[in-house]
């Protein structure tokens, strides 16, 4: 009985590790509708990963995660999600403009728990 029992324990340790182990999958990403919200900021790129959602923006090669804003609406059953700018880039960098990526986590945005996300601006 003792040796039954020590197998069952030890199984059950390996398949709860294993459980552990595995990463997360990261939330579906839905488009916005572009000619609802036009006058958002177009970004360059947006991705979904497991700690967060990436989005790419024009940047003159100054710009910081402090200069965007970002605003979540949880009303219906899948999260809306739309990017700011606080402020107009106005360095002047000797590099020609680019694109810059900016991460903002799951849990900064309120969402952590959120299977499905709808990025709100126009990407292209």
């Amino acid at each position: 009985m003792g040796v039954f029992f020590n197998r069952r324990v030890l199984l059950a340790g390996l398949l709860l590790s294993g459980c552990a182990a595995v990463p997360s999958r990261p939330p579906k990403l839905l488009p916005g509708d572009p000619d609802l919200y036009g006058e958002l900021e177009p970004l360059l790129a947006v991705r979904s990963e497991a700690d967060g959602l990436v989005i790419g923006l024009k940047s003159q090669g100054c710009l910081r995660k402090e200069d965007l804003r970002f605003f979540v609406d949880r009303k219906g059953g899948v999260p809306d999600v739309a990017f700011a700018r606080r402020r107009l880039e106005t360095c002047r960098t000797g590099a020609a403009p680019g694109e810059a990526e900016v991460r903002f986590g799951w849990g900064e945005l309120g969402i952590a728990d959120a299977r499905a996300v709808r990025v709100l601006n126009p990407v292209g």
